[in-house]
């Protein structure tokens, strides 16, 4: 609707997990070489987790895009399975065949080993991507450990990559799967960005839409921040809005008055209200202390 108005050749701000519209924070930077190490190591698992809308998946797509090209990727994007149904899936992933009457957990279990040994045997490595992996059973995620324990002398057959909310941390805490938890050798916690990392991850969306940042006003720069906390789907979902009513009224600036409408349009006024007092709370406090300091130090000049 508004790209032609504002000189854009794509959406800049849809929530799709497209790698191309990956802002490489310093914590993006992190999280992607974290798992980049941990599937050249020895161990068998590595994690990624991060709060709703952080860009764990993102980041997930722009791993797949730098696995070598040996590399054979099985990807559970709907990890609220039985322990044989994660089975049948990654089989299916894989390409084996398997015959439904037979199904058990070890006839499933041994046609994935037979076809990590020919991957290996081949050249080729195997990779297991769980997608929202908090929702994991327990006894699911022990059957991924069993997977792992083919091995040459050197390293595992099957490197699992395990992406989720932090309720997955909690649950690698539990007692029954603390041989598991000892087995990732990489994990990362992806945070939400900065303000100044907000403005440059709009900035980069809009670039590589053939866009300018000067679309938005500097007020609205830092408004932006202030009312998503710095959560990329959310500043994509409020940007998106906002250039949506800023085309609506025929501005050629996104002004903060229209993206505060944007924000009450997405999250409701309740929330955008909260938000704008919990910063102003902390403003105080940050002068308060600000003046407590300043005038402990002109006190003591006097001592």
């Amino acid at each position: 609707m508004y790209l032609n108005y504002f000189g854009l050749s794509d959406n800049p701000f849809s929530i799709a997990p497209n790698p191309d519209y990956l802002y490489m924070s310093p914590r993006h930077k992190e999280a992607l070489a974290h798992l980049t190490f941990g599937l050249r190591e020895s161990g068998g698992f590595v994690m990624l987790t991060g709060e709703v809308g952080t860009g764990k998946t993102t980041v997930s797509r722009k791993l797949l895009q730098q696995l070598p090209d040996n590399t054979q990727v099985a990807m559970i994007l709907n990890p609220t399975l039985s322990a044989l149904e994660l089975l049948a899936t990654v089989c299916d992933e894989l390409g084996i065949a398997y015959s439904g009457p037979q199904a058990s957990l070890k006839y499933f279990t041994d046609l994935i080993l037979g076809k990590l040994a020919a991957n290996h045997q081949a050249g080729i490595n195997t990779v297991l991507m769980v997608d929202e992996a908090q929702h994991l059973l327990p006894e699911v995620l022990e059957q991924l450990r069993l997977l792992t324990n083919l091995e040459t002398n050197r390293e595992k057959l099957l490197k699992v990559v395990l992406i989720g909310q932090p309720e997955l941390q909690q649950l690698l805490k539990r007692n029954e799967l603390r041989q598991l938890a000892q087995r990732i050798t990489a994990r990362y916690h992806l945070l939400p960005l900065t303000s100044l990392e907000v403005k440059a991850y709009i900035a980069h969306r809009l670039s590589v839409a053939h866009g300018d940042v000067s679309i938005f006003s500097q007020s609205t720069l830092k408004a932006v921040h202030q009312i998503t906390g710095g959560i990329p789907r959310v500043i994509n979902l409020l940007c998106d809005r906002a250039l949506t009513l800023s085309f609506t009224k025929q501005h050629a600036v996104v002004k903060k008055p229209i993206f505060f409408a944007a924000a009450e349009q997405i999250l409701g006024e309740d929330v955008v209200r909260q938000r704008l007092h919990s910063q102003r709370k902390w403003h105080l406090i940050g002068v308060f202390l600000l003046a407590i300091g300043c005038g402990y130090g002109l006190g003591s000049l006097y001592v």
